[in-house]
């Protein structure tokens, strides 16, 4: 098909060669007016491809400048977004340290310490819930200083685990609690373990440990103590699955 389509112009231009051959042997000046009425129509298409031309690139251009102005928007739209995120993260920031200069850290006379033994046998972990009974909001700082000795002064102290520290302050309201899991054995009957039925519970101040501590009372029964073994976990609002287990 290609080929039969292609041969009548082949053919067409062959006549139309012969014939402008014919017209210059004729006559020069009309031909010259006719060589020259094809070039004005030439240039005429010329001109008007280059019209095509410039329509296309202004096309183009049009184009261009929309993309570049969706990319100007997008870029401003993120520009805002971090400007309030950035703003929201420094009001927060402000707003925790005012919350945290009003509410002093928990005394061991503005909380109630009590202790409870955690589900399963052997019993290998206690629960510390401290309630703020103080009347106004205090800061409950770091984790509970336990002694579990006959005298505070002279107790081992047992050293915090680090994964269960909370990522925000401990701040309580009056009549809120707060909680601290404590290891005080591996499970098991050992040597090592000594009966305690209560034992002593200290807090941090702003600037290390505070003066003074609480006489806890054991869970019922008492609890049986290994002081190599023991660990405390930091204050938190709840217990959390895999922070607070060790």
């Amino acid at each position: 098909m290609r080929t039969s389509i292609r041969r009548p112009a082949v053919l067409a231009a062959t006549t139309v060669a012969a014939l402008s051959l014919t017209l210059t042997a004729c006559g020069g000046e009309d031909g010259s007016k006719d060589n020259g009425a094809a070039a004005s129509v030439s240039a005429e298409q010329g001109t008007s491809g280059s019209d095509n031309g410039v329509v296309r690139t202004t096309s183009s251009a049009t184009t261009s400048g929309t993309f570049v102005q969706a990319v100007a928007e997008k870029k401003a739209v993120t520009n805002e977004k971090a400007v309030v995120e950035k703003a929201t993260t420094k009001k927060k920031a402000v707003a925790k340290k005012k919350a945290s200069a009003k509410a002093p850290a928990c005394t061991v006379n503005d909380v109630k310490v009590s202790a409870a033994k955690q589900p399963g046998l052997p019993t290998t972990h206690i629960t510390l819930t401290a309630t703020n009974i103080s009347g106004h909001a205090c800061t409950l700082l770091q984790y509970p200083l336990l002694g579990f000795g006959d005298l505070p002064q002279t107790s081992k102290d047992v050293p915090p685990v680090a994964k269960s520290k909370p990522g925000t302050l401990i701040v309580l309201n009056a009549g809120t609690p707060a909680y601290a899991a404590v290891r005080i054995n591996n499970g098991g009957v050992d040597e090592k373990n000594h009966a305690v039925s209560s034992f002593y519970v200290n807090l941090f101040a702003a600037d290390g440990p505070a003066e003074g501590s609480k006489t806890v009372a054991a869970p019922k029964g008492g609890i049986a103590v290994d002081d190599a073994a023991a660990k405390t976990g930091y204050w938190t609002y709840e217990l959390r699955n895999g922070a607070d287990e060790f």
